[in-house]
C-alpha cells in the first residue's frame, strides 16, 4: 500500500477489531486506511507514492481495504479526490 499524498502519520492503531492508518496531509485533509499492517510509525512524515503497510486481515472481508477522508474534521467521501462521485443509476429489477 502506498501514501496518497504527503503527509505525517498522525494515528497507527487497532479501532474496535480492525488494524488502522490515518495520515495527516497538508490542506487539513486526513486519509485513513483499514485493515492495514503499518510499515510506518506515528509522526513518520511520508511522500506521496511511500511505502506505508500492507492490507491486512480484520473485519468483515478477506483482502479489501477500506479508505476514509476527513476534510477540515468532517467525512466526507474518498471519491472526491478519486475523480469524482459518479450519479446514481436506478436499474430495472429485471
Amino acid at each position: 500500500m502506498l501514501a496518497p499524498a504527503d503527509g505525517v502519520v498522525s494515528f497507527v492503531g487497532v479501532v474496535v477489531d480492525r488494524p488502522v492508518l490515518a495520515i495527516a496531509h497538508p490542506g487539513d485533509r486526513v486519509s485513513s486506511f483499514e485493515p492495514v499492517e503499518a510499515s510506518v510509525a506515528v509522526g513518520d512524515p511520508v511522500l506521496a507514492g511511500q511505502r506505508i503497510g500492507t492490507v491486512a486481515t480484520g473485519g468483515h472481508c478477506q483482502g479489501c481495504l477500506h479508505l476514509g477522508l476527513r476534510l477540515h474534521g468532517e467525512y466526507v467521501s474518498p471519491l472526491l479526490l478519486l475523480g469524482g462521485i459518479p450519479g446514481a443509476v436506478l436499474l430495472p429489477l429485471a
